[in-house]
């Protein structure tokens, strides 16, 4: 990559990550942007630290060849997370500055929820990290927020319509909704005109409308106990989690109870992730499901005339952000769906303009939320048939501390010191962990990739732990297996893993394959997945029976399976460790996103809004006023 690369001073023990992410002066982003031959047309600058790459590159490059295509997935993590981000930094940085690849890193912007709550920043960890951390930990260029305007602006349009329609007659409702001009002439608007061809109607002028056409055209006549569209926040905020809307004495009476989600759970992060282009992201908004009407029709933000507003909110969401590495190797940051409710992985258009941008021999490594089963099972059959990528490997990422909580050790709890079986050597616990990584290992590699181990190294593990490891996760299947010490060495600590990829990748020779086929029912899909997970079959609630049906009905079928369920098991039971199987999954409820995409099943309790602990992080957080620093992110 040659001018950007910067050499890291490293220091141990290692020092907290705010310390590192300040220590380091990033490069103006221009550079950056320079480097992967990206001219000023192509970029809007954003700062010194940050600029959006336009889809127009996608265009220019449109003939040019794509570079290897990488995802990184993890095993059944513990509560504190092994460390997917920080290696896919590492990893980056060891292709970039060691191996003088071309590479790009793509990863999920972070929630400001998570950040000022429990969990901290995710922008990966120790000398493997994108900065300025603070930067991308908290507004970054406002993409979340403008998923918040736009989601609640649908939200304030439901709940606007449901109350002109119960004070208005058909014709009041229709002449208000076609006012005449100054000539005193009736027309539709644009976006009238999809609603129209949708009820079959196919007149061009408000006045050739019969007063039963105005009748479907102008009532939407809302089931209010179908309404499945939120409001959301960018904070965890329990309180909110149900609400009662419509309580102010111009609302006469029109009381609701509804909730707010967490922002990136919202479809329309989930639209973003998943979107092709400025036309295909405009569809699928306009295509968003956000209830039924009382004879049990679909809904849709087209149908509330709200289609094309919510695209103006998000024309500059749809491009990506270009960031760095502490090394200077490139990073594009796009979206950040819910890895339960949503697929958990960062944006189509990213990852696309990255393999153009790295070119043939270059390396695109992306990051897919939570475990294998649910990030990486989501990043092939969703992502990968709605972007038509191909991934030439996929990594799993281990550690000795997970492997021992699967073999049998005691609970770890996110807060709490660590158990001493974690801190000593006891291979016994490793080896009867590693069913788990077995598991996903077997799993990942029936799509027809690679599957290389990442063992992310924690100075209390052993050599003997580590090599039981590896030779577990070689007679599991893997193509490699690897120790990693990039979170104290940063890219230096990845080089092996950056070898071992780029062997993965060169030998492929098999075409992806899916876990299941799109046009078998609903049912035969999520009971494809179940059986990946170890069920012996699928139980379904009464609710559940009512749901398939309908979106069977409403031609909603055909689409793919994004299974809400615990990331800490591979069964509905985050106690159950290891490998369980025989298990019968139950599905609680099934819910759709049309505009994003995918049908999901409930599997379980699902907490779409998080709450703040005792002790949240916000705690640690400060700015030094004398720098104008951010102290305290973790």
């Amino acid at each position: 990559m040659g001018k950007t690369v910067r050499k890291l001073q490293v220091v141990s023990p290692v020092p907290a990550d705010i310390d590192i992410a300040n220590s380091v002066e990033p490069l103006h982003i221009s550079e950056i942007a320079k480097e992967l031959n990206l001219s000023p047309q192509h970029y809007d600058l954003y700062g010194k630290y940050k600029a959006k790459v336009l889809l127009s590159v996608l265009d220019e490059l449109q003939g040019s060849e794509d570079g290897y295509y990488v995802v990184v997935g993890g095993i059944t993590p513990t509560p504190l997370g092994e460390g997917k981000s920080t290696t896919t930094v590492g990893l980056c940085q060891a292709l970039g500055a060691f191996l003088d690849k071309k590479v790009v890193t793509c990863l999920r912007q972070p929630s400001q929820g998570p950040t000022f709550g429990i969990k901290g920043g995710a922008a990966g960890g120790g000398y493997s990290q994108v900065i300025p951390m603070d930067e991308f930990n908290l507004h970054l260029t406002g993409d979340i927020h403008a998923i918040t305007a736009a989601n609640n602006l649908l939200a304030a349009a439901i709940d606007t319509r449901i109350f002109h329609e119960s004070t208005q007659t058909d014709k009041g409702l229709f002449n208000r909704l076609c006012p005449p001009d100054k000539e005193g002439k009736r027309s539709f608007s644009n976006i009238m005109f999809r609603r129209l061809k949708k009820l079959g109607i196919s007149k061009t002028r408000p006045e050739e409308l019969t007063p039963q056409e105005i009748k479907k055209f102008a009532r939407l006549d809302f089931d209010p106990s179908s309404i499945t569209w939120r409001r959301v926040m960018d904070i965890n905020d329990r309180f909110l989690r149900k609400i009662t809307v419509g309580q102010g004495p111009e609302e006469k009476g029109m009381v609701r109870e509804t909730g707010f989600d967490i922002s990136v759970a919202s479809e329309i992060m989930a639209v973003l992730a998943l979107t092709t282009s400025l036309d295909d992201m405009r569809e699928r908004l306009g295509k968003m499901v956000v209830g039924n009407s009382k004879a049990g029709d679909p809904i849709t933000a087209d149908d509330l005339g709200v289609g094309g507003a919510l695209t103006v909110l998000m024309k500059d969401a749809i491009n990506p952000t270009l960031m760095q590495t502490l090394e200077g190797t490139p990073v594009l940051v796009h979206a950040g769906p819910f890895a339960n409710i949503a697929h958990g992985n960062s944006s189509i258009v990213a990852d696309k303009i990255a393999l153009k941008l790295v070119g043939r021999g270059g390396f695109v490594v992306t990051e897919a939320g939570f475990g294998a089963d649910i990030g990486t099972e989501k990043f092939m059959n969703i992502k990968c048939r709605y972007s038509g990528l191909t991934p030439q490997c996929a990594i799993i990422v281990a550690t000795i501390r997970a492997l021992k909580m699967h073999g049998g050790g005691p609970e770890v709890v996110a807060g709490k010191p660590l158990d001493h079986a974690y801190l000593t050597e006891n291979v016994a616990l490793v080896e009867a962990g590693c069913v788990n990584l077995a598991r996903h290992i077997s799993n990942t590699k029936a799509y027809g990739v690679n599957v290389v181990v990442a063992v992310n190294k924690f100075a209390t593990d052993s050599e003997v732990e580590l090599n039981a490891v590896k030779a577990a996760a070689l007679s599991a299947g893997a193509f490699d297996a690897v120790i990693c010490t990039h979170h104290a060495d940063g890219g230096k600590g990845a080089v092996d893993l950056g070898v071992a990829v780029q062997r993965a990748c060169e030998n492929i020779a098999q075409p992806l394959k899916f876990l299941y086929p799109l046009d078998i029912t609903i049912k035969e899909k999520i009971e494809a997945i179940a059986k990946s997970y170890g069920a012996s079959g699928v139980e379904y609630s009464e609710e559940a029976e009512k749901q398939i049906e309908m979106y069977a009905k409403q031609g909603f079928g055909s689409l793919p399976i994004c299974m809400a369920k615990t990331q800490y098991s591979f069964s509905h039971n985050a106690a159950a460790k290891g490998a369980p199987s025989g298990f019968v999954l139950p599905i609680r409820d099934v819910r759709a996103s049309i505009g994003a995409g995918f049908i999901y099943p409930l599997v379980g309790t699902m907490s779409t809004m998080p709450g703040l602990p005792t002790r949240p992080c916000f705690y640690d957080i400060d700015l030094d006023t004398t720098t104008g620093r951010v102290i305290g992110l973790s």
